[in-house]
């Protein structure tokens, strides 16, 4: 079986569409990764068990966990194991991810869960803050890392010359 140092663990299904960009951030890193629908309240021993069981067997090193609402889903992994969790609070209705924001950014004293925005950007970062925890032992990850940064770089470069073009015809 292949390792999966990533875990992306979703509250709901509902979550899928809004983690994608996740997920291509995770392909383009070449970062393999297991992506399931687990609910701290709905399914807590299916949970347990995977964090427990099934996620060591993986090769899990890394977290992510999307929910909203009460979003418990991250504070109950992080109470299930010593290894580094990352939460995105999902945008739902009615508080727009306010409530799921304070939710995972509120852990008592020794439980830590890192906690990304709510919205577009919380699982890009998400993704992007795993690899970078695990490139810190792995330097061919590490490279593909910083080749993104570069990359990133490109295209802003890119747009600004756009613009200055578009500028200079006015």
């Amino acid at each position: 079986m292949t390792e999966r140092p990533v875990a992306v663990l979703m509250g709901s299904d509902s979550d899928l569409d809004r983690l994608a960009k996740a997920f291509d951030t995770l392909g383009e890193l070449e970062l393999p990764f297991e992506a399931r629908v687990l609910s701290a309240h709905r399914t807590p021993a299916a949970l347990v068990r995977f964090i427990e069981e099934e996620a060591p067997a993986l090769g899990v090193r890394v977290f992510i966990c999307a929910a909203g609402g009460a979003a418990h889903l991250a504070g109950v992994v992080a109470a299930h194991t010593a290894l580094p969790v990352l939460g995105i609070p999902m945008d739902n209705p009615p508080l727009g991810g306010l409530d799921a924001l304070l939710a995972t950014v509120q852990m008592p004293g020794g439980v830590p869960v890192a906690t990304f925005g709510a919205g577009g950007g919380g699982p890009v970062n998400a993704a992007l803050f795993a690899a970078r925890l695990l490139a810190l032992g792995d330097p061919a990850l590490a490279g593909r890392v910083e080749a993104y940064r570069k990359k990133q770089a490109a295209a802003v470069s890119e747009k600004n010359a756009r613009l200055q073009a578009k500028l200079s015809r006015r």
